[in-house]
C-alpha cells in the first residue's frame, strides 16, 4: 500500500513489441545517417554479456538518440512488411511477427527509460522531452494503420483453432488496436494523433517538474538544535547530504508522498510545519496547468473512442471492469476509514493536551504525536527497532532466505558485471536444480537524479519466443548513512524491499511465450497483487528469526519487542487507509468527467472531490496531492491508483490461505509460482487466482489485515 508502482510509464509501454516509433524522421537520408552515426554504439547490437545484461560502462547519454532513430527506422520497415504482406493474414505472419519487431528500439528504450529514473540529469530530461512525442507518434503509426488492423481483425475473426495462449495474444492486440482508435475515421485518427502527442509531452513535463522539485524544494537547517528528536546518525546523514550539495548545515529532502517520514521524529513544530507545507505545495505552479490540460485531453480521447469519460475507457482493460465497481469499493471503505481516523485523532489530541500544549491537531503534527500514542500504547521506541534491521542482513538473511524457502532459488553476487552506479548490487538467480533463472539488480539508496519511491522494471523481459531470460531490477530510496555507518532500516523500508521483490519474482519466474504477455505485463489492478502477497513473508517467524538480529551484538530481536512491533502495525490504520482512499478517489474524479467540463482551479477541484466522497478530513490529507501525483499524471496509473487496494484484497486472501496451508513451505511457493507468477497475462487473471486458491478472493482477510475489524 505504501509502495510506488512498478515502473509502467512510457518505458514499460515501449518494452512491449510493436509499440513505438517516429514518423517525423524517416526519409532515406536520415535513416542512413542514423545507422552511420551508430556504427560503434554498443546499443546498436545485443549485449554480449550473459543474459544480454546492459554494458553500462560502454554507453552514455550521447549514445541514445542515434539508436532511437535507427530503431524507429528499423521497426517502421518491419511493420510495413507485415501490413503489406501479400499473403493472407495469419497468426504467424501477423501477430508473431509484430512480437518480434522493434528489437533495437526495445533495447534502447529499456536502457534509456530505466536509467532516466535512476540517474537522471539535464541531458536525460532533454532527450526524454524530445523523444516523448516522437515515440507517441510512432505508436500511432502502428495502431492507427488501417492495413495492419485489417490483418489483425482477420486473425481475430478466425482465432477459434488457435491455442489458448495464442488466442490470448490475439485478444490483447485486437483490444489494443481498438482502444488506440483503429476503428476511427481519418479525421478522428488525425485528432487522436494530436491528443496523444500532446499527452506524451505533458506527462514528460509533469515528471520532470517533480524531479526538479526534488532538487529545489529542500529545507536547509543551520541550527542543529532544531533537529532535536533525530538520532545522531540521522543528523550526520543530513549533514553529509548538505555537504554533497554544497550547502552549509543540514539538508532535508522530500520524499514523494505528502507526509514526510522525518515528521515523526522532529520535536520542533515550526520546522515540521515548514517541511509539510513545502511538501504539499511543491510543483503546484508548474504542474497545476498540466493537470488541467492533461485531464481534458484524456476526456477528449475517451470521447473520440465512444466513452463518457477517461475512467470508463480505462476500465476496458482492468479487472474491475466498470467505474461503478471501483467507486463501490472505495466508497464502502471511506466512512469506516474516516471514523477510525477520527478516533485516532482524538487520542492524539489528548496527548497534545496532556503535554500542556494548546493547539489543535494539524497535519504536520499527526506523525509526531501518533508516535507518542504508539509508544504509550505499545511501549515502543522505533529507535530500538532499527538496529535489528541492518540492510545486508535484511537482504541476505531475510529476503533471499525467504525466497529460498518458498521457491528453492539461490542468489550469487556478480561483481564482474558492470553497473550504472556504485551502490547497485547484482545477483544471478538459480533454481534449486542449478538451472539459471536470470539476473537481479538491487539499487537501494536515495540520491540526486533518482526519482522518488520504489519500483521494479526490466532491462530484458522473459520470452519463450525470443529465448530470453529476465534481467530485472528493484529500486528504493533508503537514506544513505554517513560513510562507514551501517544502513539501519525502518520496518516500512523492510516491507517495501519484500514488496518490490514480489514484483521482481513476477518478472523472474515468468514462463510465457510472448513478450507482450510476460511477467508483470498484466492489468494494472492485478500487477500489485504478487508484490503485496510477498510483504507478509518479512514477518513470518522463521524468516524474522534468521535476519532480525542486532547489527552490533548479533542478538535476535527480543520477543517482547517483536510482539510490540507486529501489534503496532495495525496502529494508525485509520490514517493510512484514509490518506490512501483520498488519493485513489482524487485519481478517479480527475478522470470521471466529460470533455466539455472546464476545470480552472486544481485546489478547488480537489476539495470538492474529497467532500463529495466524505473523505475531506483536514488532519489527514491525501497521500498524494494532484500536483505531485506522479502515479496518475506521469506513471501509467490514471484511473488506476485504486489498484493497490483492489489487489490487496487478493494479497490478503492469498496469504491467509497459504498460512492455513502451512505457511512458508515449498508447496505453497511452488503453487504460487506455477499458477500466478509464471503465467503473466497468458490466461484470464481471475482464472489464475482461482487455479491457485480454489475460489475468488473475499475481503475478510483484508479487513483484518488493516485492523478495521477484529
Amino acid at each position: 500500500m505504501y509502495k510506488t508502482l512498478i515502473a509502467t510509464t512510457i518505458a514499460s509501454a515501449l518494452l512491449l513489441s510493436a509499440c513505438s516509433s517516429d514518423h517525423t524522421d524517416t526519409d532515406p537520408q536520415s535513416i542512413t545517417e542514423a545507422h552511420t552515426a551508430s556504427t560503434d554504439n554498443v546499443l546498436m547490437k545485443p549485449s554480449p554479456l550473459q543474459y544480454m545484461a546492459p554494458e553500462f560502462n560502454k554507453f552514455t547519454s550521447k549514445d541514445y538518440e542515434p539508436v532511437f532513430s535507427a530503431g524507429i527506422a528499423q521497426q517502421k520497415a518491419e511493420i510495413a512488411a507485415i501490413a503489406n504482406n501479400p499473403e493472407a493474414a495469419s497468426f504467424a505472419n501477423t501477430l508473431v511477427e509484430m512480437e518480434l519487431s522493434g528489437e533495437l528500439l526495445n533495447r534502447v528504450s529499456a536502457a534509456f527509460f530505466n536509467l532516466s529514473g535512476l540517474i537522471s540529469d539535464d541531458e536525460y530530461q532533454r532527450i526524454a522531452a524530445k523523444m516523448a512525442p516522437i515515440l507517441s507518434a510512432h505508436s500511432d503509426d502502428i495502431y492507427l494503420n488501417g492495413a495492419l488492423f485489417k490483418r489483425v481483425q482477420t486473425v481475430y475473426d478466425n482465432k477459434a483453432n488457435l491455442t489458448a495462449e495464442d488466442q490470448r495474444l490475439v485478444d490483447f492486440y485486437y483490444k489494443k488496436f481498438v482502444n488506440a482508435g483503429a476503428k476511427l475515421n481519418d479525421a478522428e485518427k488525425a485528432k487522436m494523433r494530436e491528443i496523444n502527442s500532446e499527452l506524451a509531452k505533458l506527462s514528460t513535463e509533469f515528471s520532470q517538474n517533480i524531479l526538479k522539485s526534488f532538487k529545489e524544494d529542500i529545507i536547509v537547517v543551520t541550527d542543529k538544535n532544531k533537529l532535536a528528536g533525530l538520532s545522531e546518525g540521522d543528523i550526520a546523514g543530513l549533514a553529509a547530504a548538505a555537504k554533497k550539495a554544497g550547502k552549509n548545515g543540514y539538508m532535508i529532502t522530500l520524499v514523494n508522498t505528502t507526509q514526510q517520514p522525518i515528521l515523526s521524529s522532529l520535536e520542533n513544530r515550526n520546522l515540521r510545519e515548514q517541511i509539510f507545507k513545502a511538501s504539499v505545495n511543491r510543483a503546484a505552479k508548474t504542474n497545476g496547468p498540466i493537470i488541467i490540460k492533461e485531464t481534458n485531453l484524456r476526456a477528449q480521447k475517451a470521447e473520440l473512442l465512444g466513452y463518457k469519460d477517461w475512467a470508463s475507457y480505462v476500465m476496458t482493460t482492468r479487472m474491475a471492469q466498470t467505474t461503478e465497481n471501483v467507486y463501490g469499493i472505495l466508497d464502502d471503505l471511506a466512512p469506516q476509514a474516516v471514523a477510525k481516523a477520527k478516533i485516532e485523532a482524538a487520542a492524539i489530541q489528548k496527548v497534545i493536551n496532556d503535554s500542556g500544549e494548546n493547539f489543535a491537531l494539524k497535519p504536520w503534527d499527526w506523525a509526531f504525536y501518533a508516535e507518542k500514542v504508539r509508544a504509550k500504547k505499545y511501549d515502543l521506541d522505533p529507535a530500538l527497532v532499527k538496529p535489528y534491521f541492518e540492510m545486508q542482513s535484511v537482504i541476505h538473511n531475510g529476503l533471499f532466505f525467504a525466497m529460498e524457502k518458498l521457491y528453492g532459488i539461490t542468489f550469487k553476487e556478480r561483481k564482474d558485471l558492470p553497473v550504472y552506479h556504485e551502490d547497485v548490487m547484482t545477483f544471478e538467480v538459480f533454481n534449486e536444480d542449478g538451472s539459471a533463472i536470470g539476473l537481479f539488480y538491487m539499487d537501494p539508496y536515495a540520491r540526486e537524479g533518482k526519482r522518488g519511491g520504489a519500483w521494479m522494471s526490466a532491462y530484458v523481459s522473459q520470452s519463450g519466443l525470443k529465448d530470453t531470460k529476465p534481467v530485472i531490477y528493484n529500486a528504493q530510496n533508503i537514506p544513505k548513512p554517513a560513510e562507514g555507518e551501517p544502513t539501519l532500516m525502518t520496518f516500512d523500508e523492510v516491507s517495501t524491499m519484500f514488496h518490490e521483490f514480489g514484483h521482481a519474482a513476477h518478472g523472474l519466474f515468468s514462463d510465457v511465450k510472448y513478450p507482450s504477455l510476460a511477467g508483470t505485463a498484466t492489468a494494472r489492478d492485478f500487477v500489485e497483487f504478487p508484490s503485496q502477497a510477498h510483504e507478509d513473508w518479512m514477518i513470518e517467524p522463521t524468516v524474522l528469526a534468521n535476519y532480525a538480529k542486532h547489527y552490533k551484538t548479533g542478538a535476535a530481536i527480543p520477543p517482547q519487542l517483536l510482539d510490540k512491533v507486529l501489534e503496532s502495525q495495525k496502529f494508525n490504520q485509520g490514517f493510512g487507509t484514509t490518506e490512501y482512499l483520498a488519493a485513489a478517489l482524487l485519481d478517479m474524479e480527475w478522470h470521471s468527467f466529460a470533455a466539455d467540463k472546464k476545470v480552472t482551479d486544481v485546489a478547488k477541484f480537489e476539495q470538492e472531490a474529497l467532500e463529495k466522497h466524505g473523505i475531506a478530513y483536514y488532519p489527514v490529507p491525501p497521500r498524494y496531492k494532484s500536483n505531485y501525483f506522479s502515479h496518475t499524471f506521469a506513471g501509467g496509473y490514471s484511473a488506476g491508483y485504486y489498484a493497490y487496494l483492489w489487489t490487496e484484497v487478493f494479497a490478503a486472501d492469498a496469504f491467509a490461505h497459504m498460512t492455513e496451508e502451512g505457511g512458508l513451505t515449498r508447496e505453497n511457493g511452488d503453487r504460487f509460482r506455477k499458477e500466478i507468477l509464471s503465467k503473466g497475462n497468458s490466461r484470464d487473471l481471475m482464472q489464475s487466482y482461482i487455479e491457485f486458491r480454489g475460489q475468488k478472493p473475499t475481503t475478510d482477510a483484508l479487513l483484518k489485515r488493516r485492523g478495521l475489524v477484529e
